[in-house]
């Protein structure tokens, strides 16, 4: 048995106890997307979550995450809305509640990345159509704004040994956990997490590479990012931006119900779509029933 599988048959031992609904969720991306799945996963829970005891907490906190979500999905069939909520109030509930972030919602958001289909395949199009053209033309530095989890800066540090980055989060504990995880594969000295809000305080420096994934539909504006991110590129950089569809979480406070819409904002901030990619999360339970997505856009800023 290999290292990757031992780490994954541990995971699924833990599950067993703790989130066995989850267990389904591994054995199927493992069939799905095979040995390079394992061993990025894999390599994930060894070097992030190097003991049993933080391995468990991680279990334990994507079943509270999938539960949540689950639920909040149910209302939303019902309602085809999300609850009122501002900006602020998302912040307050999520961003800066450090027990819920903790415990919750970075850790069962990070194996998400993993375990959700549409989430992994997303990270497979980032990898295939992304990072290839920062390689071909030599980028030296990206920015990611809104970091989450820190995975997608990971994923660039690793793939491009010459890249440096900055992650720009307004939340503290994701500024935190990000920088945990990319020192946990070796690169914190090529990575920089910043405290700032790029809308109201616009960084002066330009990067050629810009990152944002499922931010979009946490802001009550989102073409005032989208305008932001434009900002922060150079004239003749790429954005990867994504953006969540019909997926009622505890932050999530625009809804986007059809990919036009997120295309229609891009095109009113002064982008450019180049490419993009679509994903649902399952098939749905019956027709007209909305199901989370996830849209996924390389982008280029105009003029």
């Amino acid at each position: 048995m290999s290292s990757s599988q031992e780490t994954l048959g541990k995971l699924l031992t833990l599950m067993e106890g703790s989130a066995r609904f989850a267990r389904d969720s591994v054995k199927r991306a493992a069939a799905e997307f095979g040995p390079a799945w394992e061993d990025d996963f894999a390599a994930m829970l060894q070097r992030f979550y190097g003991s049993d005891a933080a391995l468990l907490d991680a279990v334990k906190g994507y079943g509270a995450f999938v539960m949540d979500s689950m639920r909040r999905q149910k209302r939303f069939e019902q309602d085809l809305s999300y609850p009122a909520k501002t900006y602020a109030e998302a912040a307050a509930e999520v961003y800066y509640n450090d027990d819920y972030m903790r415990r919750q919602y970075l850790p069962g958001l990070l194996l998400s990345h993993y375990l959700w289909t549409h989430h992994y395949q997303q990270i497979e199009y980032f990898k295939g159509f992304f990072l290839p053209w920062l390689q071909r033309q030599g980028v030296t530095e990206f920015a990611e704004v809104g970091v989450g989890t820190g995975i997608y800066s990971r994923l660039a540090l690793q793939h491009l040994p010459e890249l440096r980055g900055v992650g720009f989060d307004i939340s503290p504990l994701s500024l935190e956990f990000t920088a945990a995880h990319v020192a946990s594969f070796g690169f914190a000295e090529r990575y920089q997490a910043r405290k700032q809000n790029v809308i109201e305080e616009p960084s002066a420096q330009r990067f050629r590479a810009v990152v944002c994934v499922e931010v979009l539909e946490h802001l009550e504006d989102p073409v005032a990012l989208l305008k932001g991110l434009k900002g922060l590129c150079a004239p003749d950089g790429k954005l990867f931006v994504t953006a969540a569809l019909n997926a009622a979480h505890a932050d999530h406070i625009y809804l986007y119900s059809h990919p036009q819409q997120v295309l229609d904002q891009v095109e009113a901030a002064g982008l450019h779509l180049e490419h993009c990619f679509f994903a649902n999360a399952y098939v749905p339970a019956k027709p007209g029933l909305p199901v989370p997505s996830a849209l996924a856009m390389v982008l280029t800023p105009k003029g």
